[in-house]
């Protein structure tokens, strides 16, 4: 009996009106909770895409420096064409491979970065004459080390 004057009181159509409303509007707060995480993750995308480009624009060593990453690069070489054996390297590297190479005992922060670089790179040097089944056992001769700017060396 109480069905029947829901009925015709037009009560149940309010009832089944009011359930379908609820049943939207957690369809319709589903969908702004979805929408407001893509838009979320949309605006991440569009940052990293955007640092991306910027480090794109960046030098190899400004790029890696920027990522807290290692860096040496060897800039030129030259032999001197009278004398075989005299020659220079030009390198060039950030602080971070500087630190690296003190965390590796190649040196101490109260060390110039030019010897620092010097030790590891002689220590290179021997490691491939070893490889090579080459006397290990001999001077390295002078080595000259002119700072040419900050992280910039001419080894000679």
């Amino acid at each position: 009996m109480k069905n029947w004057l829901k009925k015709i009181t037009g009560v149940a159509d309010l009832e089944a009106a009011a359930l379908n409303a609820i049943h939207i509007r957690e369809l319709e707060e589903t969908t702004i909770q979805r929408l407001q995480i893509e838009k979320q993750q949309a605006e991440e995308a569009a940052m990293q895409a955007a640092k991306e480009e910027e480090l794109a624009k960046l030098s190899l060593k400004d790029r890696a420096t920027a990522k807290g990453e290692p860096w040496i690069n060897v800039l030129d070489v030259k032999v001197n064409q009278e004398n075989i054996r005299n020659g220079f390297f030009e390198m060039d590297w950030n602080s971070i491979f500087i630190k690296q190479l003190i965390f590796n005992g190649y040196g101490t922060d109260a060390d110039p970065e030019e010897e620092i670089v010097d030790r590891w790179f002689r220590d290179i040097v021997y490691q491939m004459l070893g490889e090579e089944g080459l006397d290990t056992d001999r001077g390295a001769g002078y080595i000259n080390v002119i700072p040419i700017s900050k992280g910039k060396s001419e080894v000679s």
